[in-house]
């Protein structure tokens, strides 16, 4: 058995937290005192417009709900601020020769929010849910290279795997851990709709769920037995404001005291921070933002009319209008922020006169309205997207740029936990939409491309080639980081070349918070890093 008492480096996408504590002068008032507990532990307010769906790490899939559930719930691993992997929940691991047998050596001083201690049968009881056959949720194949998971005693788990999987690590072993002692007697099929998901979950986390008001807060305090000791900061509110605007004005006011920042606030919030306002922290993200083709509608099926879309995109004239230049012009998947991305991809470039040429060959002929038909039929979809004022903005210039060469559009903007259930599994209800995709701890590239994601996974284009199926699959059972990272940058040319959707721009991060605050830093792996040693300052 090799031992990995050493760190690992990859690339990580986790959620963020925060916490504090001063200790409480003696000879007070009770009133007295209760004023300077608020005072030294405080209430830290995150601010955000999207609104949660749900608190479960197996059928969550919008990132306000992953971000909560980081709060709650712990993982065996996680990362650092430079994507080494850590101990969480579990203290140790080794693997097989063959790196297909994995021993997770478990901390036996962790504890459940409602008092239980946490062992080896919450791990065996977590991993089962999404290999078991009646799984219905949408992380099926992150978890599809587990053959067996078996308790050896109290505080030591083996995992058996079908092959050597090169994420297994990174991103399989980052699940929250759910509670066997509530949920192992519900059948599979009912628990992403049991009530633990909105109403009462329980984890291991640095905070502990005390209530959701819908559509304005999310209400968690510190877990005092937290195993990695108790959150310095007492409570934590998640609080949902209706635009980036109003983050801003509570950011300003004190109402939040820590939020993201959008490429269109990003002028306003240094001007904050120059005046000592707010502390604004700026870096790399590991995300791009794309508008997503729906494959499933014949209207897109065609590559060169994709192509002839991503021509009629001027990502530049975007970057500068909507992002004020806040980002970076993308062609392809991956970001530059990981060790996979290939920056040669084939690229479609402005050019309304090529559009325009493509559709052609493709049987679009202009009415006399000025609208594309082909065989009666005009070429008119919708462009759905989320409130935000970036992306509201880019679906009006795309509708204003697409209208140029002939295709009628209609913008809709949705509620972000309306959006999320209407255009995800498994509604898929969308021609085309305006959204984001953030990449995980591994720049595994099968959650977005991989024919096995269109049913319930995150290939919302339905996206099919099995050409890169077979370099996806390949590029798991590699080990070698070097000869990966070839494997991925070839599957992403292909999906560059085929163009399921337009990519627009690899973002910057951008985070302001209260100056007070001490424990933040902008970072492209995990924002919420070690969230239990925040604290507020005099």
């Amino acid at each position: 058995m090799k031992k990995l008492s050493y760190l690992l480096s990859f690339i990580v996408f986790l959620i963020v937290l925060s916490a504090c504590n001063v200790e409480d002068p003696e000879g007070k008032t009770d009133e007295a005192e209760a004023k300077s507990n608020q005072q030294a532990g405080g209430d830290l307010i995150i601010g955000t417009t999207g609104s949660p769906t749900l608190f479960n790490p197996f059928y969550s899939t919008d990132t306000t709900s992953m971000t909560i559930e980081g709060f709650i719930f712990s993982g065996l691993i996680t990362v650092d601020r430079e994507f080494n992997l850590e101990g969480d929940l579990a203290e140790d691991w080794e693997h097989s020769e063959d790196g297909k047998t994995w021993t997770f050596y478990l901390r036996e001083d962790v504890k459940w929010h409602d008092g239980e201690d946490f062992t080896a049968d919450d791990v065996v009881f977590t991993y089962q849910i999404p290999i078991d056959e009646n799984y219905n949720g949408p992380r099926g194949y992150t978890y599809e290279k587990i053959k067996a998971v078996k308790k050896i005693d109290d505080y030591t788990v083996e995992f058996t795997l079908t092959q050597p999987n090169a994420p297994f690590l990174t991103i399989s072993m980052q699940a929250g851990i759910l509670p066997e002692h509530i949920l192992g007697d519900l059948p599979i099929e009912e628990l992403g709709e049991n009530k633990f998901n909105t109403k009462e979950p329980i984890g291991t986390g640095p905070y502990v769920f005390e209530e959701w008001a819908d559509g304005e807060y999310i209400k968690l305090h510190a877990f005092d037995e937290y195993h990695l000791g108790k959150p310095n900061i007492d409570t934590l509110t998640y609080k949902i404001v209706p635009d980036a605007n109003a983050l801003m004005a509570q950011l300003q006011s004190g109402d939040i005291n820590f939020t993201g920042v959008n490429e269109q606030n990003v002028e306003v919030a240094t001007e904050l921070d120059e005046k000592g306002i707010i502390t604004l922290q700026s870096g790399p993200s590991n995300s791009w933002e794309y508008v997503i083709w729906n494959l499933r509608n014949p209207l897109f099926e065609e590559k060169k009319v994709r192509q002839a879309l991503s021509h009629a995109i001027d990502r530049e004239s975007i970057l500068e209008a909507v992002l004020q230049g806040e980002g970076e012009v993308a062609y392809g998947p991956g970001s530059p922020a990981n060790w996979a991305f290939n920056p040669d991809v084939p690229r479609y470039e402005y050019d309304p006169a090529k559009a325009e040429a493509l559709l052609h060959e493709a049987g679009w002929e202009k009415s006399d309205n000025g609208v594309l038909e082909k065989d009666g039929t005009p070429f008119s979809f919708t462009i759905k997207t989320s409130q935000s004022d970036t992306r509201e903005d880019i679906a009006v210039v795309l509708q204003q740029q697409l209208e140029s060469i002939g295709i009628q559009t209609d913008v809709e903007v949705m509620e972000w936990s309306a959006f999320v259930e209407d255009t995800g599994p498994p509604n898929w209800n969308f021609d085309a939409q305006v959204s984001g995709m953030s990449i995980g701890s591994d720049p595994d590239p099968s959650y977005f491309w991989h024919s096995k994601e269109i049913e319930n996974g995150l290939n919302y284009s339905a996206y099919s080639n099995p050409d890169v199926d077979k370099l996806l699959d390949e590029n798991t059972r590699v080990l070698d980081q070097e000869k990966r990272a070839e494997i991925i940058k070839q599957a992403d040319a292909m999906v560059a070349e085929d163009q399921p959707v337009s990519f627009l721009y690899y973002p910057n991060s951008h985070l302001a918070h209260s100056p007070n605050l001490e424990g933040p830093v902008v970072n492209a792996a995990n924002t919420y890093y070690k969230l239990h040693e925040w604290k507020f300052t005099e």
